[in-house]
């Protein structure tokens, strides 16, 4: 057999050992292997064939084994080893810190309000009796206009500007008024 022969054998030999190596826990021993078969690839293409021939081998190898490491890395997250050792990149939700604040936040959404302030485009704003500062969409919304909470990203609330007969649409349930619109002091006993 040409040596030659032997020497692209041992390169890929040694390509194979390389990826094996990402793969397969082995303490350094496939990495040896690895190196020590592209050299003796490398070797022989200069010793049998020359420095032109040997030249190629060597380029060959120094544009292979970053590639094979590259797809190697490419696909061991979806390995069974890489998936326990690699986590999931876990959401901004799970990431903050889930406060009382922040649930109470997050209930509002959807909830009408009255801009309590002029908003270009941040102020304040009366929802179920508490202000709250609030960020409009990107409109200025006026002092008094109705508002409605469209999103919560942890502390930033985002309101929108509310029509009149969406207001009166959504306030047909009288539970869902605020104890304000009723003409009742909230800290006042009703029954008294």
């Amino acid at each position: 057999m040409d040596p030659l022969v032997w020497s692209a054998l041992l390169l890929i030999a040694g390509l194979l050992l390389v990826s094996l190596e990402v793969f397969v826990p082995s303490g350094g021993i496939l990495g040896f292997l690895a190196i020590t078969s592209l050299l003796v690839g490398i070797v022989l293409a200069f010793y049998h064939h020359g420095a032109g021939v040997g030249f190629v081998f060597l380029a060959l190898t120094i544009i292979s084994v970053p590639a094979a490491l590259g797809v190697a890395f490419r696909y061991w997250p979806k390995t069974p080893m890489g998936r326990r050792v690699l986590l999931d990149v876990p959401t901004s939700e799970e990431v903050m810190p889930d406060s009382p604040q922040r649930q109470r936040l997050r209930q509002l959404v959807g909830k009408l309000g009255v801009a309590k302030s002029i908003m270009m485009p941040s102020g304040a704003i009366l929802v179920e009796g508490e202000t709250i500062d609030a960020v409009s969409e990107g409109m200025s919304i006026e002092l008094g206009q109705k508002i409605r909470v469209i999103e919560v990203h942890g502390s930033r609330v985002v309101v929108r500007p509310v029509d009149e007969n969406e207001v009166a649409e959504s306030t047909d349930d009288i539970l869902s008024r605020p104890i304000e619109s009723m003409g009742l002091d909230a800290f006042e006993d009703p029954l008294a």
